[in-house]
């Protein structure tokens, strides 16, 4: 039996520029983002700077985590309790989550074979439900037809939330993800593209909801300090409306992140190396189904997700630990009993009128999913493969 050798939570370390910067933040002892000298930019305000021009937006905030940007996100948007959201039924557990600590009710839409959010059952939601609001989640790095996604929001008037934790960097018809929506909200959590921890940013083209998700960041009365920001006028009114849900990301982290932002195009194409790999070499297997990608989606291939069509619960159960005796990691989005980061749309239980989605129930049924961490070689990817292809066929008998 083959055995894989490395970890599959094991990241690249942060590079020595990161490092020496970061250090630089602790010899000043000025962490927080608003300690600065007279007519200083922290780092904070450097990488916010930078994250808005490297997407080409006017305004960016630098948050404490994804998932807090997204909560600030519902919030500087305008949702109020009760106030319906759409949502992929397909996400991890911090989007409806979010939707939740606004008040709000999700309105769960189907998931489409591709594994993107079923752009049918958003039109026909949309309509029934009234919902103002569309959370979107470009989940597992995904990108649903987004021609269609804003044909869609035009129609039926959504303000349109893009949840892009997994599509830094990737793009449909050349246009980068998250310059799509009203809103935007990434990661900078260990495991997504960029790398400090925790850390997230939100980022938007209006200057009222750009000066409320500042307000909301725990600014104070110090939103001058925000460079990669509205003009103060626009905070006026504002700033006396807006309750403090203070989220802040600090000076460490944002110096460990700028040069990661800065090699983040390069980090891309590495990833979709090995994503290549492992594509090409899965779908040779014909028991393994891999959704062919659009020829206008410009994806990071820093996880990779197949189906095995057919299969049974026992039978994905049996892959997914011949893998672990290889010690390559499955993790399996249809498992009645969440495990993980994985978890099922109806495991969500706090959502009340919880629909029924069977579409979306036998899509996960049989939807493996693995990171693909820039420590793994084009080798390593190579050998992984043929130990799930080996698995697969072996519980195919």
């Amino acid at each position: 039996m083959k055995i894989f050798e490395k970890s599959f939570t094991q990241q690249e370390a942060i590079p020595e520029e990161g490092i020496n910067a970061a250090v630089a933040v602790m010899r000043t002892g000025r962490l927080h983002r608003y300690n600065t000298l007279e007519g200083e930019k922290s780092e904070t305000d450097l990488l916010e700077l930078e994250f808005a021009d490297y997407l080409g937006v006017p305004y960016c905030l630098a948050c404490s985590s994804g998932g807090y940007a997204l909560h600030v996100a519902m919030r500087a948007a305008g949702v109020n309790a009760g106030d319906k959201v759409l949502c992929n039924a397909f996400t991890l557990a911090p989007v409806p989550g979010a939707i939740h600590n606004s008040g709000a009710v999700p309105v769960l839409v189907d998931v489409a074979d591709d594994y993107c959010i079923d752009l049918d059952d958003l039109a026909a939601r949309a309509e029934e439900s009234g919902a103002r609001f569309l959370m979107l989640s470009h989940m597992r790095g995904h990108i649903a037809d987004m021609d269609r996604v804003m044909a869609i929001c035009a129609r039926y008037d959504l303000f349109l939330i893009e949840d892009c934790a997994h599509t830094m960097g990737a793009s449909w018809n050349g246009q980068k993800s998250g310059t799509f929506g009203d809103i935007a909200c990434f990661s900078a959590q260990t495991y997504k593209h960029v790398n400090s921890g925790e850390g997230g940013f939100l980022t938007c083209r209006h200057p009222e909801v750009m000066a409320r998700a500042i307000m909301h960041s725990g600014s104070y009365m110090l939103f001058e300090k925000h460079f990669a920001a509205p003009a103060k006028e626009v905070f006026e009114q504002i700033r006396f409306e807006t309750p403090n849900y203070s989220g802040r990301m600090d000076n460490l982290r944002a110096a460990i992140l700028r040069p990661q932002i800065a090699g983040l195009d390069a980090q891309c194409q590495r990833w979709n190396r090995r994503y290549s790999i492992l594509e090409k070499q899965l779908s040779r297997c014909s028991a393994i189904s891999i959704p062919v990608r659009p020829d206008a989606e410009r994806y990071v291939g820093s996880s990779i997700q197949f189906s095995l069509p057919g299969f049974n619960a026992e039978q994905v159960l049996e892959v997914i630990k011949r893998c672990a005796d290889s010690n390559v990691v499955l993790k399996w989005f249809g498992d009645e009993d969440p495990k993980d980061y994985t978890s099922r749309y109806d495991s969500w239980r706090y959502i009340e009128a919880m629909p029924t989605l069977p579409n979306t129930e036998l899509i996960l049924s049989t939807l493996l999913d693995m990171r693909i961490p820039l420590t793994f070689s084009e080798d390593d990817c190579e050998q992984i493969a043929l130990i799930i292809d080996e698995a697969v066929m072996a519980s195919c008998r």
